[in-house]
């Protein structure tokens, strides 16, 4: 799931200041569980921007943002207001702001939140970092638990040293990723996963932007 969470309003209001018409994106699906773009925090956002004097002509929820195609389609339910806004404010994240973008050519789009990271639910309002989407994932020899996201260094070959009392040196609040791993590995009987030396990890995988198209591997995959 993508975390984000509100920016600031003066931020939202500095990005507004010329404009008068505004229109709202929400997004139903990662932003409505952070709390920071479903219709709840959209209908907030507009009776805030309502009494700094803005005329808010509209909102839509987008099921998802980040779906390209879905959104150009949604977004013609409101053809006529796109027509007399001057900008569009998204609550949904950097991805589904940027797809409203991309379907909206002669209007400025403005990002409602700030994009945290990739992660997951532990709780009700209680999220955390979980995938940096390196583009080559290591969790099958670590136990599942991600040594480039969870080790504050990134480390591939085992603990800095620096640990104390089974805590991270760089943050005391996280436990060190590298003794996380050595109890699952000795959970699961895969201990000997620590004694292989790790390759430096290939970063050119994290070239951005990047790009996957399902279609054309499959079809590569059926004619090699």
């Amino acid at each position: 799931m993508i975390i984000s969470e509100k920016k600031p309003m003066e931020d939202v209001l500095g990005f507004l200041k010329n404009d008068e018409k505004i229109i709202l994106v929400g997004c139903s699906q990662c932003a409505a569980t952070c709390k920071s773009g479903g219709e709840e925090e959209v209908l907030q956002m507009k009776e805030a921007l309502e009494s700094e004097g803005k005329n808010i002509l509209g909102y839509i929820m987008l099921d998802p943002a980040c779906n390209l195609l879905k959104t150009k389609k949604d977004l013609k339910t409101l053809k006529d207001e796109l027509k007399e806004a001057d900008a569009i404010l998204s609550l949904a994240c950097g991805d589904g702001t940027q797809t409203i973008v991309k379907n909206v050519k002669k209007l400025p789009v403005y990002p409602g939140n700030n994009t945290m990271f990739i992660g997951e639910t532990k709780r009700v309002g209680e999220f955390e970092e979980a995938c940096k989407a390196c583009g080559e994932c290591e969790l099958g020899w670590t136990g599942g638990i991600c040594p480039v996201t969870m080790c504050a260094k990134g480390l591939i070959n085992g603990a800095c040293g620096g640990a104390k009392d089974g805590k991270c040196e760089v943050s005391s609040e996280n436990d060190c990723a590298w003794i996380m791993i050595y109890n699952r590995l000795k959970d699961i009987d895969q201990l000997d996963n620590m004694l292989e030396v790790r390759p430096m990890k290939d970063y050119s995988k994290q070239n951005n932007p990047r790009h996957l198209n399902v279609k054309k591997k499959e079809e590569a995959a059926a004619n090699a």
